[in-house]
């Protein structure tokens, strides 16, 4: 399934290893590092400016303006349609 994590991106659930909140960032040197050194690979998609949580994927690092607690109601939501089959009569 597809989820969308904000600013006209959709990621497919299976790709996402990591949703984390910016104010965790903004307190840890290793994560600065990382997001800085994946900005110069250009693997960083958005801006951080509004940004509420970063989507870690397989291929990209997606800053998104919608929160962790959204993000993660949203992966779950859609992680009961891949285990449940639905039925229309």
């Amino acid at each position: 399934m597809f989820i969308h994590i904000g600013n006209d991106h959709v990621v497919h659930t299976e790709d996402i290893i990591s949703i984390i909140d910016c104010q965790a960032i903004e307190n840890s040197v290793i994560m600065k590092t990382m997001l800085e050194n994946q900005h110069s690979n250009k693997s960083v998609i958005g801006s951080a400016s509004h940004a509420k949580s970063i989507v870690i994927t397989n291929d990209f690092i997606f800053y998104s303006n919608v929160s962790v607690v959204t993000l993660t109601k949203r992966s779950s939501y859609q992680a009961g349609f891949d285990h449940h089959e639905i039925c229309f009569e």
